[in-house]
């Protein structure tokens, strides 16, 4: 099977990239994240050989460019040495401490956590964007859940 013109790949997973963007780094750097992950993917789309699972893999795309992303932001922190401001509620009424302890979970914990409830991805193809087996996927999502229990009132 050929692969769809990209405009057209694009136009079906910009929502979902964006969400996953939003909830992963929060709503000012989801454009960032974004733009990354859909630049990057331009550069693969002439390789790849299937359109199998084009959802998973931009997904997979916009996981690692999270992760680039909190690991710059975790540097420009260190050399700050400040802690970010307090949360405030946002505009849909959810309280940012809420995401920025969801942001602060280990990468697979916080990736399996925003691909089963911010996505609703199964397991199975968590653990494919993840790059883990479905059972190591669940568990990072119940771990991350423990760990959000304890720092969340």
């Amino acid at each position: 099977m050929s692969l769809p013109p990209f405009q057209r790949f694009l136009d079906e997973q910009r929502e979902v990239v964006w969400r996953f963007a939003a909830a992963s780094v929060g709503a000012d750097d989801a454009d960032d994240v974004f733009q990354e992950t859909f630049l990057a993917a331009l550069r693969a789309y002439p390789r790849l050989r299937s359109r199998s699972n084009l959802r998973g893999w931009v997904l997979t795309i916009a996981h690692r460019k999270a992760l680039d992303h909190h690991r710059a932001r975790r540097r420009e922190r260190d050399r700050q040495r400040r802690l970010p401001p307090p949360g405030v509620a946002d505009s849909d009424g959810w309280d940012d401490s809420i995401w920025r302890a969801v942001r602060e979970l280990p990468p697979k914990q916080r990736g399996a956590l925003l691909l089963r409830y911010v996505e609703d991805l199964p397991y199975r193809d968590i653990g494919r964007v993840l790059d883990c087996s479905e059972a190591a996927a669940r568990r990072s999502a119940h771990e991350g859940l423990g760990r959000l229990r304890k720092v969340l009132p």
